[in-house]
C-alpha cells in the first residue's frame, strides 16, 4: 500500500496482486522447505509460478516486505537471499551463471530496487539502498547506497554523487575501499624513499 500508488484498498492488493500472492505462497513453500517436504515445496511454488508468473525457488531466503510489481516473469533462484523492504519489478532474475557451485544467486541488501528486465546473476552481493537500473545486466558486487545501469552494469552514482567515469575506477567491489586506498599511497612513499636512500648510497660511494 505504502509503495504502490496504483493500490486503492488492502482487499484489491490481498485478492487482485500477483507479486502478494507470489510471495504469500512462498512463505508456504519455504516452511515445507526448511522442514525437508521439498516435493510439496516444489509443488506449491510452481502452482504458484503457474497462477502468477512468478517463480519463486522456495529455498530461497527473503525478508519482510518484499514489493514485487506486476511481477510477470520475475525468476529468484535457489540460494538467493532478500533483505527487508526490497522492490523487484516484472522481468527480473536473481539467477546463477552457470558456473558457481554451492551459493549460486545474489544477496540483496535491504531497500534495495531492481527495476524492471534487469538480470542480477552470480553469488555477490548488492549492498543497502542499492538502484538497479531497468534492463541492467549485473555481473559483479555493487556498493550500497550505488546505482547500476547498462549492459554489462557499471556503477554510474554513489551516495548520489555521480562517479567520473574518466578519472575514476568503475571497480564495483573495491571502488569504495579507503584502507586500499590508503594502502596504496603508503606504498607509493615507501618507493620513493627507498629511491632517495639508494641515491644517497650510490653517492656517498657506499
Amino acid at each position: 500500500m505504502e509503495r504502490d500508488p496504483a493500490a486503492r484498498s488492502r482487499a484489491e492488493v490481498y485478492f487482485l496482486y500477483s507479486g502478494f500472492r507470489a510471495v504469500r505462497s512462498y512463505r508456504k513453500a519455504n516452511w515445507f522447505f526448511r522442514h525437508n517436504m521439498k516435493f510439496i515445496a516444489r509443488f506449491i511454488s510452481q502452482r504458484a509460478r503457474h497462477k502468477t508468473g512468478i517463480e519463486i525457488h522456495p529455498g530461497a531466503t527473503i525478508g519482510k516486505g518484499l514489493f514485487i510489481d506486476h511481477g510477470m516473469g520475475v525468476v529468484i533462484g535457489e540460494t538467493a537471499e532478500i533483505g527487508d523492504y526490497c522492490t523487484i519489478y516484472q522481468g527480473v532474475t536473481l539467477g546463477g551463471t552457470g558456473k558457481d557451485q554451492g551459493k549460486r544467486h545474489p544477496t540483496l541488501g535491504n531497500n534495495v530496487l531492481v527495476g524492471s528486465g534487469a538480470k542480477v546473476l552470480g553469488p555477490f552481493r548488492v549492498g543497502d539502498n542499492a538502484r538497479i537500473a531497468a534492463g541492467a545486466v549485473v555481473l559483479t558486487e555493487v556498493p550500497e547506497n550505488a546505482t547500476a545501469v547498462g549492459v554489462p552494469a557499471k556503477v554510474v552514482r554513489v551516495g548520489g554523487e555521480k562517479v567520473d567515469c574518466a578519472s575514476r575506477s568503475l571497480d564495483q567491489i573495491h571502488y569504495t575501499d579507503p584502507v586500499a586506498k590508503q594502502l596504496e599511497e603508503i606504498e607509493t612513499k615507501l618507493n620513493e624513499l627507498k629511491n632517495t636512500v639508494d641515491g644517497f648510497e650510490n653517492g656517498a660511494g657506499i
